[in-house]
């Protein structure tokens, strides 16, 4: 059975099972909340003290019943004991309790902010629900190591400690008898505390996975159903979910032993005392009072150490967890470039200025400024091993339209996720109004471009809220202004809530046309220099398309545009148009000009009747 579990465990992605984690791996995430730990650790022991004075006091209370002494001090000595103890363990308790929140939280905090800095590539090659699984059950797990995990385990050790000290003062040889059949259950607890951190990271390896097939499943549920796959699917989850089971039984088994392994020391134990101190207290080597306190604390000796077996057990269950956590927050983030700088210093001001050098005229009115806006200079790029832009060059004078055109896997798209800086040239320059965009810190450069994608997403939310991801203090007044620029102000209309009016899970209450537009308004909100338009039509009918053109057109005098097309119609009147094949840049020219001069254009134009 280990065998075949170790072999499923390494079939795990990123072979997860055959990883480990110190303990020292919980210290950082302990150390700031170090202070209310030490309380704790402070009260346990008080808590400790109190609860291994109660059998010597029993013992006395023996002796004067023995011996017909007085008792009401001694039990209401006993009874103050108790009473202290209960609230002693209750004021723990809470502040375990709240320290374990807090724990939670900060940890939650930490993997939240590193998840939404990562570097774009990440994203491309991680799942998305195995990521939020990460932030929720891995990170609950490190409640446990508080609420039953190292502050208690220390609190048992003491009273342990000083079970064993005051037994061995009563009678050593009953004490070397108990130590032994401890000894036995301590080492069994031990080798099984391996399997457990094993088995647990394999858990929640699994649970990560389930949780990314449904993430995966429910936004498309649509196509799922209309391709009748409901089943295919409901079993291949189902099936994950069978894994998930699988392993949380081994894992269950594991921990269920020790239970049964603690309870046979105890009861061996016992049983040992009994027999052997029997017959100590015939033969007087012991007394009755003696052999008491003896049970006594030999409860107190096998309780303790049930805490101390089940913080370990605790501690391995979230180490397992540590190790996803950490892998997540050992990431790199996203290297922000140079840090931002004073607005007066001259590498923050070419940006500003190259707007407003040269004379903007009309689309296609012969601008020249002295500076281009954007520049590609011999730019090269690939994702991992493979090659998508070659040695592209080409330029985008300030206030112009751009547009970028070429068969479907040309790498169109990838020239705007390089200009937003979602990813770093392989080679090459980028250059934003003569600069070398690496000098830039990324939230600078991000601060002067819109970028709307292909697929825009939607957030789930309200319409405002949507609209003023980019620009957080814009008015309503502002807002409903993007819209009727796009032509959007009908959803205002058809909710009583207005911009209020909720747009549901990745905007389904909308159109697939109504998605893009709401897009396109959510960056011109934010009144961007620079605007990248990734097929901005390619959600619209013809009606909506000659409107947003419309509102492209109307926005084009104050911003420069660069747009990304399959639909040629949408950009023939563009100041020039930079033809892609394969990565390399074809062509760069007007629409009429290319159709003289570039075979490729030509051949995209006749497919689509503008020839």
């Amino acid at each position: 059975m280990v065998a075949d579990d170790d072999q499923r465990q390494s079939e795990l992605p990123g072979g997860e099972g055959g990883r480990r984690a110190p303990v020292r791996h919980l210290w950082p995430y302990l150390r700031p909340h170090a202070g209310v730990l030490g309380v704790v650790a402070l009260i346990s022991l008080a808590g400790a003290g109190v609860t291994l004075a109660q059998p010597a006091l029993v013992s006395k209370v023996v002796s004067a019943v023995g011996e017909a002494r007085p008792l009401t001090a001694l039990v209401g000595l006993l009874v103050a004991l108790v009473v202290v103890g209960a609230l002693v363990s209750g004021v723990q308790q809470y502040l375990l309790q709240r320290t374990a929140e807090a724990v939670v939280r900060a940890t939650r905090h930490e993997l939240v902010g590193r998840l939404l800095r990562l570097p774009i590539a990440e994203y491309d090659t991680r799942r998305i629900g195995d990521l939020v699984s990460r932030v929720g059950s891995d990170t609950t797990l490190l409640r446990s190591v508080v609420t039953s995990g190292l502050v208690e385990g220390l609190a048992g050790a003491v009273v342990f400690v000083g079970a064993i000290v005051a037994m061995g003062l009563i009678d050593p040889l009953l004490l070397a008898l108990t130590l032994l059949v401890v000894l036995l259950a301590t080492v069994v607890v031990v080798t099984l505390g391996g399997r457990i951190q094993k088995l647990a990271l394999v858990a929640q390896t699994q649970v990560g996975v389930l949780a990314a097939g449904v993430a995966r499943a429910l936004p498309a549920i649509r196509t799922i159903r209309a391709a009748r796959a409901t089943e295919r699917e409901v079993a291949a989850l189902r099936s994950l979910a069978d894994d998930t089971y699988a392993t949380g039984v081994r894992l269950a088994r594991v921990m269920a032993l020790i239970e049964p392994v603690i309870g046979v020391a105890l009861q061996g134990a016992f049983i040992l005392v009994l027999a052997v101190g029997g017959y100590r207290v015939a033969s007087g080597a012991l007394t009755v009072a003696d052999l008491i306190a003896f049970i006594l604390y030999l409860f107190l000796m096998v309780m303790p150490l049930g805490s101390v077996f089940s913080a370990y057990t605790s501690v391995q269950n979230a180490l397992g967890a540590v190790i996803r956590i950490r892998e997540i927050t050992d990431l790199p983030e996203e290297d922000p470039g140079p840090a931002s700088r004073s607005e007066d210093r001259p590498d923050r001001m070419p940006l500003t200025h190259a707007v407003t050098d040269g004379v903007v005229g009309s689309a296609g009115g012969g601008f020249r400024p002295s500076v281009p806006l954007v520049e590609f200079d011999r730019v090269s790029f690939g994702y991992g091993s493979t090659p998508v832009l070659e040695d592209v060059s080409f330029a985008v004078p300030a206030g112009t339209r751009t547009a970028v055109v070429g068969p479907s896997g040309a790498g169109k798209t990838t020239l705007l996720s390089l200009l937003a800086r979602f990813y770093d040239p392989s080679s090459g320059v980028i250059r934003m109004a003569g600069v070398d965009v690496a000098d830039l810190g990324r939230e600078h450069v991000r601060s002067w471009l819109g970028y709307v994608e292909q697929d825009a997403p939607v957030l789930a939310g309200t319409i405002r809220e949507n609209l003023m991801l980019g620009a957080p203090e814009a008015s309503d007044e502002q807002c409903e202004h993007v819209l009727e620029q796009v032509r959007l102000t009908g959803i205002l209309h058809r909710d009583p809530l207005g911009l209020a009016a909720q747009v549901g899970e990745d905007g389904i209450l909308l159109s697939g046309g109504e998605r893009q537009r709401l897009a396109i308004a959510r960056a011109l909100l934010a009144s961007p220099r620079l605007l990248l338009l990734d097929e901005p039509t390619s959600s619209l009918d013809s009606r909506n398309e000659v409107a947003l053109r419309a509102a492209v057109d109307a926005v084009a005098g104050e911003r420069t545009l660069v747009i990304v097309a399959h639909r040629l119609a949408t950009v023939a009147d563009a100041d020039q148009i930079v033809v892609l094949e394969a990565g390399r840049v074809q062509a760069v020219g007007r629409h009429a000009e290319l159709l003289e001069t570039s075979p490729l254009y030509r051949e995209l134009a006749d497919h689509q009747l503008l020839v």
